[in-house]
């Protein structure tokens, strides 16, 4: 597995990196790499790392399983790359960011805007098994992407933990809330976003927080490609 990460987080990281649990799950990737297709490619899985880095990290947004469909996933959770028509999840987000902060629904579901301004979008599995969700979970990537949300807690300035559905909201043990702001409502999923998705506002949510804390906000707005 190709780790190529900026030095803030290599620093952070490379006590996780060494330790047995990590090689092992190396191995378990590259050997599904070897016999399967694996989302996303491996140039991609750290691209919420590589977008932004730890110190520009303002907001964390995460996800659970990476996209597992064909050409969806590049390493950003709920964001798909141009071209790909975004998935029920993420078009649910759209419509919550309408009703929010009157987004205009652009023609692509590629999220990397929001990483540019600090927005660390991180699935807690960062890999997947082609047309198989959740194949990758209890390998060692909820070991890791544990380790980053207690390294990103530590932080002294506050972080706004942005947690959609029971999945995210069972991290919540991980983050001190006296100094960080949690936003969270059910999952955007079709399957929960009507039982407290909708209309939770999340989006200016997030902006109050940042407000708050004297960070600048995130302008929501996608182009279009």
């Amino acid at each position: 597995m190709d780790i190529n990460i900026p030095a803030s987080w290599q620093t952070l990281l490379n006590e996780e990196f060494e330790k047995p649990y990590f090689q092992k799950l190396e191995q378990f990737v590259d050997e599904e790499r070897r016999n399967y297709s694996v989302f996303p490619p491996e140039q991609d899985v750290f691209s919420a790392l590589n977008l932004t880095p730890y110190e520009h990290a303002n907001v964390f947004l995460l996800g659970q399983d990476p996209y597992h469909d064909n050409n969806q996933a590049h390493g950003l959770c709920f964001s798909v790359r141009p071209g790909i028509k975004p998935p029920p999840s993420l078009v649910n987000i759209f419509k919550e960011l309408r009703h929010d902060v009157d987004f205009r629904i652009p023609n692509n579901g590629y999220l990397v805007p929001w990483a540019e301004q600090g927005i660390l979008m991180l699935n807690a599995v960062l890999t997947v098994r082609a047309h198989s969700a959740n194949s990758h979970k209890n390998h060692g990537w909820e070991t890791f992407t544990d380790a980053i949300i207690s390294k990103v807690n530590a932080r002294e300035d506050p972080v706004v933990f942005v947690l959609w559905g029971g999945y995210a909201q069972k991290k919540r043990s991980l983050i001190d809330t006296t100094r960080h702001k949690i936003v969270q409502s059910a999952h955007p999923s079709p399957l929960s976003a009507h039982n407290g998705f909708f209309g939770s506002r999340p989006f200016s949510a997030i902006n109050n927080a940042l407000r708050e804390a004297g960070k600048p906000t995130i302008d929501w707005q996608l182009p279009d490609l």
